[in-house]
């Protein structure tokens, strides 16, 4: 009988607690899967357990053979999961299985919709796979013992998953952790040793530790012990290391759902070995949804590392530059030396080289997604396009091949939901066009009615429409595509080049002169709130726009700047006016310079409303607003 000292109950993290419900109801038409979760955590302990004992080989103690054993009682409907790994300190039992140590908790939980499927999907990708012991068993114990530690400094964590847990002090012979799950009556399936090896070669076939079940012999004389012995039910080899063609579909997918922590099947995956200078295997993964923290640009991130098939660490970010940390996946290299560190990674010019060849290959294999599978490649898009735009800023060697896999609305596209690349958008330029043309703002809504867009609705050309809140910073370091400059129809003068022809440049010509005066009465009264008033010739039915300045900031680059407590530059806006319009005849017409000046203003506050700007002043808006329209009733 084991000795239990120090015991106590505490209480799981509040999130914990709401983690096992979703865990145990959400779940549970994939049931089976938490034996793939607890394995893949075994395996994970000893991983960590072959990286420490490089320098620390003592941690082996007697053991040196790492192994994950699988055990039922069909009587007592019990299942036992052991691994002969790291092993857990009464501290980091505490920490692992009584709160979610990971940042960003509160987001996460936040996400969750009540949805079965969706939120299963967000369950596994926070890693907390060891809570999915609950879907099956209404009592969990945990045996475990850290390497090195001492036999009596073991540790026994014991919950039935109802809002608290109980932990001692025990002796533990025998390092590593040991997970017995007490089932459910309806789950005595669990206990059975075909059920078990049907699952593990289905979803753990792929992990490179030998994961045993016994097969059992009667000895010869029926009143001695049962004889165990154990055997390997699974491939046991490194999947990364095995042929490209003798790996399934499947094998690939199961694989990922065990590197990611997932619950679904990835979009698409690249296996390659590298030999020459430098020699490496790299398996790299596109998931299919994105995690809740992708947006925190420091949260965890990056490759599992090997050397020569020996885990290094999780979460090596030096492999992929940040705008592409959603890829998951390995890195096994036979360069690197067993006693790597993060600050070695960051110093390796052998770093470089391989960062840039994975880089590569995942903007490859992005490319023949976006070729080959547009379905696919839009799950992609929804899920990690606004990531994806960090590239060109980030990455000036892989601009053009990042920016042949935007994707945006456009003018040619009936709602946001349907997007263009830009190879798609030059295909159906019109003769003579040789810029692509983009408009900026905060919705959709607004930019698809901007009337910045007239002219090139009566012409035929298409713009781009870009809401997203980093597009505008994207364009200031994406000029050109395919020898192609981009340009804001919302920004300096507009040139359409050839599009033009000289009837219309001398009519516009014509027009700025005969409204001279004009400009200059709008001018005088608008002289505080902008820096120039001209005569336009991109509207045709609107009667005026605001421009902003070749140099200036627009909206989305003051909102991002304002949201971080900085200050925006002051800048003032170009206002445009469309002569032939009726309301600046009656405009031109007008004698009476308080009612012009009250117009005039109305016109100015109604062009910064369309360009989706906020009133500097939306009482004196109104005030005028309703003079005029009691005017006009009389």
């Amino acid at each position: 009988m084991t000795v239990e000292t120090q015991k106590e109950t505490l209480g799981f993290q509040t999130e914990v607690k709401q983690l096992l419900h979703l865990m145990i109801h959400s779940m549970y038409s994939n049931k089976e899967i938490f034996l793939r979760e607890l394995i893949s955590n075994a395996s994970d302990a000893s991983d960590k357990l072959r990286f420490e004992a490089i320098a620390q080989p003592e941690l082996l103690e007697s053991d040196p053979e790492l192994r994950i054993r699988l055990s039922a009682d069909e009587t007592a409907k019990t299942l036992t999961i052991e691994d002969n790994g790291i092993g857990m300190t009464r501290a980091e039992v505490i920490e692992n299985l009584g709160t979610i140590a990971k940042s960003g908790t509160a987001a996460f939980m936040q996400q969750l919709s009540g949805d079965q499927q969706k939120d299963a999907s967000l369950i596994g990708q926070f890693g907390v796979g060891f809570y999915s012991a609950f879907i099956v068993a209404d009592k969990v114990e945990v045996f475990t013992r850290r390497a090195g530690a001492d036999a009596e400094e073991g540790v026994h964590w014991e919950s039935a998953g109802e809002g608290e847990f109980s932990i001692a002090t025990i002796n533990k012979p025998e390092r590593g952790t040991r997970i017995v799950l007490h089932l459910k009556a309806a789950e005595s399936e669990f206990a059975d040793g075909w059920r078990l090896r049907n699952i593990v070669k289905k979803y753990s076939d792929h992990i490179s530790l030998p994961i045993e079940l016994p097969k059992q012999h009667m000895g010869d004389d029926k009143d001695q012990p049962v004889e165990v012995e154990w055997e390997s039910v699974n491939r046991a080899s490194a999947l990364w290391t095995r042929p490209r063609t003798e790996v399934t579909d499947e094998e690939y997918q199961e694989f990922f759902k065990h590197v990611a922590h997932d619950f679904e099947n990835p979009l698409s995956w690249s296996h390659n070995k590298v030999e020459g200078k430098l020699e490496y295997t790299s398996l790299l993964y596109v998931p299919g949804r994105a995690p809740f923290d992708l947006y925190q640009r420091e949260a965890p991130r990056g490759l599992k590392l090997y050397v020569q098939r020996v885990f290094i660490m999780d979460d090596a970010e030096q492999f992929l530059p940040l705008y592409l940390r959603f890829i998951k996946g390995v890195v096994d290299s036979n360069d690197l030396s067993l006693n790597v560190s993060r600050e070695i990674l960051q110093k390796d010019p052998a770093i470089d080289s391989m960062k840039s060849a994975l880089t590569k290959r995942v903007l490859d294999m992005l490319e023949k997604l976006a070729k080959k599978k547009q379905e696919e490649y839009a799950t992609f898009w929804k899920e990690f396009g606004s990531v994806l735009k960090e590239g060109p800023a980030e990455d000036f060697a892989n601009r053009e091949k990042i920016a042949a896999l935007l994707r945006f609305a456009s003018t040619a596209q009936t709602d946001d939901s349907e997007v263009v690349g830009l190879d798609a958008y030059i295909e159906r330029m019109v003769e003579g066009q040789d810029k692509i043309y983009y408009l900026t703002g905060e919705r959709y809504s607004q930019v698809k009615n901007s009337p910045h867009l007239e002219i090139f609705r009566k012409k035929g050309i298409e713009v781009l429409l870009l809401t997203d809140r980093i597009d505008e910073w994207l364009m200031s370091h994406l000029n050109e595509y395919q020898g192609k400059q981009f340009v804001d129809i919302a920004r300096g003068d507009l040139d359409l080049g050839q599009l033009e022809g000289d009837e219309d440049k001398q009519a516009q010509e014509e027009a700025a002169k005969a409204k001279q005066d004009l400009v200059k009465r709008i001018q005088e009264v608008l002289k505080d709130g902008v820096e120039e008033v001209k005569v336009s010739h991109r509207l045709t039915d609107s009667p005026a726009v605001l421009v902003i300045n070749e140099d200036g900031m627009g909206m989305q680059m003051r909102k991002i700047l304002e949201a971080t407590g900085q200050k925006a530059p002051d800048s003032k806006p170009i206002l445009e006016i469309n002569t032939s319009h009726p309301l600046l005849e009656k405009l031109d017409a007008e004698q009476d310079e308080a009612r012009f000046a009250d117009l005039t203003h109305i016109l100015f506050d109604q062009a910064a409303l369309a360009a989706g700007e906020s009133l500097q002043d939306p009482g004196s808006y109104v005030r005028r607003l309703n003079a005029l329209l009691v005017e006009l009733s009389r």
